[in-house]
């Protein structure tokens, strides 16, 4: 009886409702070692970019000629490339349209941080980075060096519901792809 009572309090105590469920486990991030590619002679800009990632032309329906995608696979990732001669003083709209693009994430962003890049080609590059659950962490643009005949704008993105500081070390890994392709730009 004694051994039945025991074992019956031990129950009714293992029964309890103040079950916590396990916390989801965090994402394993490998990071592979940076290698570059040059960019096929067929577009009006050239730079070098990720050997992991994929070139891959612009499917969306606004898409024009040199528009592209680096889509890097195995981190669900997209860095928008978008291209546009100028003619005229039509560069005004363009930046004015960039500055609008990235400014539309200030509801999300916690942090806008713009810098002004000096590149080794004497060129001048605008880099933000964005902080904050935003859907991209980094966006860019330049022009030729009197902004009269190319303007190219990009963007990263991410095809993932991960949040962005789990994602943390792959941004950090991206935006230096970025500034990669930034320093190694030419136009044609």
């Amino acid at each position: 009886m004694k051994y039945f009572l025991i074992l019956f309090a031990l129950m009714f105590v293992a029964c309890g409702t103040d079950y916590l469920p396990k916390p989801k486990g965090y994402n394993r991030i490998d990071l592979p070692q940076s290698s570059y590619q040059p960019l096929p002679d067929s577009f009006p800009y050239q730079f070098e970019y990720s050997k992991h990632a994929k070139l891959l032309r612009d499917s969306s329906w606004i898409t024009e000629r040199y528009w592209i995608n680096l889509f890097y696979p195995k981190m669900g990732a997209t860095i928008q490339i978008t291209y546009k001669p100028v003619t005229d003083s039509i560069v005004r709209e363009y930046l004015s349209d960039s500055y609008k693009l990235t400014s539309q994430h200030n509801v999300k962003a916690y942090a806008i941080e713009e810098s002004i890049l000096e590149l080794p080609n004497g060129l001048y590059a605008s880099f933000t980075e964005l902080e904050g659950e935003v859907p991209t962490q980094a966006q860019f643009h330049v022009t030729d060096k009197d902004s009269s005949e190319h303007f190219l704008r990009g963007a990263l993105y991410f095809r993932t519901a991960t949040k962005n500081d789990s994602l943390a070390p792959v941004i950090t890994y991206l935006k230096s792809d970025i500034i990669h392709l930034l320093t190694t730009l030419e136009w044609r």
